[in-house]
């Protein structure tokens, strides 16, 4: 049997390349390391958030505004006469989420119940 005259024989195109023990490891451990920081920074980043949506979601609050010339520090005395106003001011703080402990008239803020 003879080859038709338009057709050509399929080229077969063969690698050279093979990959070493230490090749493959090396590859490997390219390949999993993007998986391992998403997990890291998901394990970091998301363990925070939940402890701090769960220690609040017990909480009550009473929600009082500020009246004019008055200060957190006032507020504290006010509030909680028996407990020591700067321990008050940071609870003040944390809880409304404050960046300084300045306040304007009529700015109504959340106080914990049990003051």
């Amino acid at each position: 049997m003879q080859a038709e005259a338009g057709a050509s024989a399929p080229v077969v195109i063969r690698s050279h390349l093979r990959l070493t023990r230490r090749g493959r490891v090396v590859f490997t451990t390219l390949a999993a390391l993007p998986i391992v920081a998403g997990a890291l920074v998901f394990a970091v980043n998301g363990g925070g958030a939940v402890a701090g949506d769960a220690a609040q979601q017990g909480a009550t609050f009473d929600y009082v505004s500020v009246p004019p010339g008055e200060s957190l520090w006032t507020l504290a005395e006010d509030l909680a006469p028996q407990a020591d106003p700067r321990d008050v001011v940071a609870a003040f703080i944390e809880l409304n989420q404050l960046e300084t402990s300045q306040v304007q008239a009529g700015q109504r803020l959340a106080i914990p119940a049990g003051y």
